[in-house]
């Protein structure tokens, strides 16, 4: 008969915090196993110290290195690997002897620890019971004695060391976050936070009930002073009273064709900070609701200089004002809009800032291939702002360019001959077998992109939530195996 494995969660560092099953386990164990660095002490052990007997048979796992370099031919990966084989292995000769083992672990086992390397070496082999323990993350949210995260609100866990960018990406797109193995990754944990906006937000918690236990604001801690058993939390925002500032700020945010999974983390993030979402009340709704206390005021479509006035009058007042834009709101959208009015004397101290989004032409074309492959022109079919003539115009030179063409705004009930009218005149410089993408409500519910030709565009088919993509004469529309017709303009001309 074989031995059974234990994965011994222990808790965040105070023996009070383990559980009763933690002590039954090791009560029943034969070997007690635990890692340690190259100095032989180990944290797990000291935790579990008083639950040990004179009769367990201790394996000390020592791991030959930390975060040092090494000779091994397959690097620092290829030497911890050989180690976790070797330990494996020793474990491996007490359970084929018939004996108990309990692998300690602090925090929970499979919680950014050890034991998981043990465990996917042995668990198929043998009968294995995992024990859960308080984690990092409980215990610093407790020793803060602030609420983690509440109600819809999102908790992102992150190890500091992911490059910068993707730090801040990540920090400046969820609402709660804890920041584990900091140490000696601290300063760029710290600037990441700053450049995500959050700084003001994190709270600091070092060796959790532990002795030499410290907490504070994260601002204030002295980067040479952080020891790598410390986290970096944002706690939940539910109830916070917002920031007073003299001067808040305008961000324009550009959501996508659709909504939430075309958002950039740093938009979201925008969205996410903001006291304020302002926007056009179809484009609003596509947003999440992102945290309790957020004021939305939406409003038509055609208010667009009126509802930047109102984002910059709100900011010029403290608040920290989203104004929502589909797609990229430097595209036919309302970065414009506000830059304009933003331009006038009264606005002048107001910051704005314009985030990128992922505009219409570029969903459309990745939906029916790749049909913007070379050079393109992106012209607005509207005649609202600007006379019919400048565009039958643009279409001309572009079409005459052999330009592919991304068309904008193509139709609405209120206009409805631009989209023949615009056909009629390609018709005249182009094949009429051209490739045309027709795509509707690209990444909402009601997708549908079709492949046709320029003399089988049908008008009738096209309204607001509508782009087109008209082919050059080097686009090629080609039907694949599954029935499906791809476009696509090749990047060599001629």
């Amino acid at each position: 008969m074989t031995g059974k494995l234990y994965g011994v969660g222990l808790g965040p560092g105070d023996p009070n915090l383990m559980t009763v099953a933690a002590v039954k386990a090791i009560a029943a164990a034969d070997v007690i196993a635990y890692h340690s660095a190259r100095h032989g002490r180990s944290i797990a052990r000291s935790i579990a110290a008083e639950h040990l007997r004179d009769d367990h048979i201790e394996e000390r796992l020592m791991y030959p290195l930390t975060v040092e370099t090494t000779d091994h031919p397959g690097g620092y990966r290829g030497a911890l690997n050989d180690f976790y084989e070797e330990a494996a292995a020793r474990l491996a000769a007490h359970l084929d002897a018939g004996r108990t083992v309990a692998v300690l672990a602090e925090g929970d086992p499979l919680f950014y620890g050890s034991y998981q390397h043990m465990h996917k070496r042995l668990a198929d082999r043998y009968d294995t019971t995992v024990i859960p323990g308080v984690t990092s993350v409980s215990a610093a949210a407790a020793r803060l004695g602030e609420p983690l995260c509440e109600a819809e609100e999102v908790l992102t866990i992150i190890p500091g060391t992911l490059p910068e960018d993707e730090l801040t990406a990540r920090l400046a797109g969820t609402d709660s976050a804890v920041v584990m193995k900091l140490g000696r990754t601290f300063p760029t944990v710290k600037r990441a936070l700053e450049l995500a906006g959050r700084l003001d937000d994190a709270r600091y918690v070092e060796r959790a009930f532990m002795a030499g236990e410290r907490t504070g604001t994260l601002s204030e801690i002295d980067p040479e002073s952080v020891p790598y058993f410390s986290v970096a939390v944002l706690p939940s925002r539910v109830d916070r009273e917002p920031a007073v500032r003299e001067r808040g700020e305008v961000v324009v945010v550009g959501t996508g064709p659709a909504g939430a999974p075309w958002l950039t983390p740093e938009s979201r993030g925008a969205l996410v900070n903001a006291d304020v979402l302002v926007g056009y009340t179809t484009y609003l709704d596509r947003v999440p609701a992102l945290r309790p206390g957020q004021i939305r005021h939406g409003s038509d479509n055609k208010v667009e200089s009126e509802r930047a006035e109102f984002a910059l009058d709100l900011a010029r007042r403290g608040h920290k004002v989203a104004v929502v834009s589909g797609g990229d709101p430097g595209v036919f959208a309302m970065a414009t809009a506000v830059l304009e009015v933003a331009c006038e004397p009264e606005y002048a101290d107001v910051p704005v800032r314009v985030l990128p989004g992922v505009t219409a032409a570029n969903a459309a074309a990745a939906a029916a291939g790749a049909p913007l492959g070379h050079d393109y022109a992106t012209i607005s079919l509207s005649d609202r702002l600007k006379p019919w003539d400048v565009i039958e115009t643009r279409l001309r030179a572009a079409a005459s360019a052999d330009l592919v063409l991304a068309l904008y705004n193509p139709g609405s009930k209120s206009r409805t001959h631009q989209v023949a009218a615009a056909r009629d005149l390609l018709l005249e410089l182009r094949s009429p077998e051209t490739p045309v993408v027709v795509a509707r409500d690209v990444g909402g519910p009601e997708q549908s992109v079709r492949v046709v030709t320029l003399k089988t565009l049908e008008p009738s088919e096209v309204d607001m939530r509508t782009l087109l993509l008209i082919g050059s004469s080097q686009t090629r529309a080609v039907e694949r195996a599954d029935g499906r017709t791809i476009a696509w303009t090749p990047r060599r001309y001629g």
